[in-house]
Formats: C-alpha cells, structure tokens, sequence
C-alpha cells in the first residue's frame, strides 16, 4: 500500500513540474554569495602601502630575485610570493592581478567550511551556518580582496583543519597524508599557521588518552601509530626548514607592533571579527550590535546542552582557535611580540565553527537558527557597508596620484611612510631621494593624513605659495609652485611634512 501511495505521490510530482532542489544547493548559493561579495568590487579601493610594496619592491622577472627579496624585505614565508609571481607574470601587477589570487582561495574557503562544519557534528545545519558565516564576515571578505598573503593563510589554515578532523575520524594513511601536505602548505603561508598546527598534531599523537576524543574510534580502524607519527614529523621538518628564513628575514617591517599598545591591540582582535579590519569607525555600538546575536546564539545553545557530538566538536574547534590565539599572546611576555592582530585571521576559521556547531545545536531548533540568521545579516551589512563607505576603506592613494597627476618632472614629493610605495606604484618613476640630498624643483607637493601638524598649508620653502589643498577621502595633498625653479635640501623637506609620521620624500 506505501509503495502504491509513493508512486501515485512520485506521479503527481511529474504531473505538476515540481522539482526538488539538490542537497548541495545552499552550498552553491553561499559560494556565489562570497563571490559576488569579493569579485564584484576587487578593484573598488586603492592598493594601500603592503600591497603595493610587493610589485613596487618585490616582484622581479626573476623568480630567484623575486625570492630573494623575500629574504631580504619581507617577514612572511615564501608560497604568496611564488603564487604572486606566477600571477604577475601571467595577469600583470593591476590591482585585479594581484588580488585575484586571495579572491580564489578565499571564495574556496566557504565550501572548505562547509566541510569543516560537518565533520564537526555530522548535521547539515553546522555546516550551512560555518559556510554562511565565512561567506559574508567582513574580515574574510577584507583579506580575500587584498594581494597579501592572509588569504591564503586562512585557506590553506582551514583546509589543514579539514584534513585533520578527517584523519582524526578515519586516521587512514591518505588521509594522515593529506593532512601533512595542507598543513605544510599553511606554514608555508604564513608562521603564525604553527600555532594552528600544533594542537591539530597534539590532538592526532594523542586521540586516545585525550578523554574528549575517545568517543569517534577511527572507522576501519585507523593506520598504525608509526603512520601517524610519520605524518606529524613531516609537517614539524617543514616548520623547522623554515626557521632559518624566518631569522634571515628578522621580521622586517614588524617595528609598528611593539609601539601599538599591547592593551589596544587585545581589544582590537574580537573588533576585528565582528566589523572587520576596518570596522573601528563604527563604534562600540554597532560592535555590540552584530555581538548580540552571537552571544545570544551562544548562550541559547550551550543552555539548551548540546548533544554528545557536538559537545566534542565545539571543544576540537574552540581548542585550535584558543591555540591560535592564546600561544601568540603568550609569547609576547618572552619578548617575541610579533601580536598584530591581522596575523589571528585564519585562527578566526575554527572559532567561527565553533560558534556555528553551537548556535545551530539540535536542539537550540528554530531558535538557534534564527540567530544564526541574525548573525548572517550583520555580517553582510557591514561588509557591504564597507563598498559604500570610503571611511571604512583602504587609504585612497589612487585618488592621490590623480590629484598629482600632469605635473612636471621637476617636482618633489613628501608624504608619510605608508604612502611611499602607493605613490611609486601610482606614479612611477619615483623614488625616493638620498638622505642629505638637495633637488631643484619648481613644484613640492605634500601629502598625509589628519590630524595635521599645525605648519600644515605654509610654504616648505621661500620661494613656494599654495597652489591647491584637496581631500582625497581623508588624505590630504597641498600643492606649491615657485615661478622659477629652486633647490630645496632633503632635511628641509623631511622637517617640513604635515602629518605627525615618518617622513619620506620621492623624486622623479
């Protein structure tokens, strides 16, 4: 009689065109969701002065110069690097060009979460809500529109996550494989990805001591402990091979961390997760905002108890992201303060599964869906807020380089220190003059940012009166002319600059 039933219900379908819609479909639609966010403004906002350093200063014809420069400038291992350099040489050093790599892993991390999220409970729901989150979390999208190596230092971070909750289920020698050559690949990408690493390590030697794991036995029994020793030992050779690049390299560049204040920067971290790396000029109000719905989220889940599964894979998750960002914290009381919070990014991967495994818990139901919902909406809001509002964008260099653009080449140029490398990529050829040098110029243009110095507007020279003063977005350029041409010494251009930074002064 039910098959009966079945069939008459299977003809009346056909009858009336209904389709079902795949099992894979949110999947589908998040992905296009985070592609749309990312590809459809990756050259809305100005290089800013990190990534225009990499085609000003770093990238050769030469991939062995290119490395080299790594070396020699950077403090980030060498995988970017190697991707951007291909990159260039295929797409060219445009703005697309170069961020289109971060824009590809990191539309590539939502299906990636997607996954996570499922080995984490084995429910749909976890997976629909990590997917979700990384989709439209204004961070992910931030970084995923940046040519730095941060987007693919959470892609390659999560996909090493994946591949460890898969070899912890099922501790197979292809899976123990895929998992060393991923989070090789991480460290690669990044050092701060050993952070992330270790506990996965930690976790896989000893599953069966750790009372928390004992529950999952591995499926078909799992590989031998040798493989599984084997497999961690390879990724711990790959940290170590790294280690003398990382004392070459002596973390160039990373001077600004110790002088941001260590209490700023703590606050900054869960800042930077709920309204993104530029979300500061929101304010705490909108902060608590988008923070509401996950702490209800969270506290509606936890008290509703999760279910067994669950409760294991929120402490796996919550244990990777504590690792990554506790040990950090950590190091800085042993002089190793290397604490940016942008090096947390990928730590924010299993903290947001974490919280997607327990908003979405089975039995937090409609509720938890709800505020997952919630949160989805916050999200999105402010990362489309972000393409709407240029306080919340990268500095506009672009828009600088327009203002100075058509001027002779007897001019010189001072500006703060992260305006040096956008104006040489902007308006090449500049570079920068020889300290204790002099130019003759009958043009000098200064550039920066508020609040200004109060001989901002006054003539750099005798000789000079102001031409214009335009605001490009925030970032102030005065122009002064001379009739005739003078020579003006590097010292009085350097005293001279109208933003309380360091100075660099760029000639043609």
């Amino acid at each position: 009689m039910s098959a009966a039933v079945a069939a008459s219900a299977a003809a009346h379908d056909t009858a009336t065109g209904r389709r079902t819609l795949p099992a894979w479909w949110p999947l589908a639609a998040l992905t296009i969701l985070a592609a749309a966010l990312r590809l459809s403004t990756l050259d809305l906002q100005s290089f800013w002065y990190d990534e225009t350093f990499t085609p000003v200063h770093v990238l050769h014809p030469s991939l062995w110069a290119t490395l080299r420069s790594v070396v020699h400038t950077e403090n980030t291992p060498p995988l970017w690097y190697v991707l951007a350099w291909a990159d260039s040489r295929v797409l060219g050093t445009g703005e697309v060009a170069l961020r289109l790599p971060s824009a590809i892993v990191g539309i590539a991390t939502v299906p990636v979460a997607w996954a996570i999220g499922r080995e984490l409970t084995g429910r749909r729901a976890t997976a629909i809500a990590a997917a979700a989150f990384v989709a439209v979390n204004p961070l992910f999208v931030w970084y995923s529109q940046e040519a730095r190596a941060y987007g693919l230092f959470v892609f390659t971070s999560a996909l090493a996550m994946l591949c460890f909750l898969r070899a912890l289920r099922s501790t197979t020698p292809r899976w123990l494989a895929a998992f060393a050559v991923t989070a090789s690949l991480a460290l690669l990408s990044h050092y701060f990805a050993a952070f992330l690493v270790a506990p996965m390590i930690v976790m896989l030697l000893f599953r069966r001591r750790l009372p928390w794991l004992r529950d999952e036995p591995p499926a078909d029994g799992g590989a031998s402990g040798r493989v599984t020793l084997f497999a961690c030992g390879a990724v711990v050779l790959v940290g170590l091979a790294l280690l003398p690049l990382a004392w070459a390299q002596g973390g160039h560049g990373a001077q600004w961390i110790g002088e941001w204040a260590l209490a700023s920067r703590l606050e900054a971290i869960p800042q930077y997760y709920l309204t993104g790396y530029s979300g500061a000029p929101l304010g705490h109000g909108i902060e608590l905002l988008v923070a509401l719905p996950i702490l209800a989220g969270l506290g509606f889940g936890l008290w509703r108890v999760l279910e067994r599964r669950e409760e294991r894979g929120a402490l796996i998750a919550l244990a990777v992201a504590v690792s990554g960002v506790l040990i950090p914290i950590a190091l800085v009381a042993f002089g190793a303060d290397y604490l940016a919070p942008r090096n947390l990014v990928a730590a924010m991967i299993p903290m947001t599964c974490a919280i997607a495994v327990i908003v979405t818990a089975r039995r937090a139901e409609r509720t938890g869906a709800a505020l997952a919902a919630l949160m989805v909406v916050a999200f999105a809001a402010i990362s489309i807020d972000v393409d709407l509002s240029p306080r919340l964008q990268r500095g506009d260099w672009r828009g600088v380089a327009r203002v100075l653009r058509g001027a002779g080449n007897d001019r010189v140029i001072t500006t703060v220190e992260l305006g040096a490398a956008p104006l040489e990529y902007y308006l090449p050829p500049l570079h920068n003059l020889a300290l204790g040098a002099s130019v003759t110029v009958s043009e000098i243009d200064e550039t920066g940012y508020e609040p200004l110095r109060p001989s901002a507007g006054s003539p750099p020279a005798p000789g000079f009166h102001l031409l214009s003063r335009a605001d490009v977005n925030g970032l102030i350029v005065y122009r002064f002319v001379s009739a005739r041409t003078r020579t003006v010494s590097e010292a009085t251009l350097r005293r001279h600059v109208i933003t309380e930074a360091h100075p660099e002064v760029l000639v043609q």
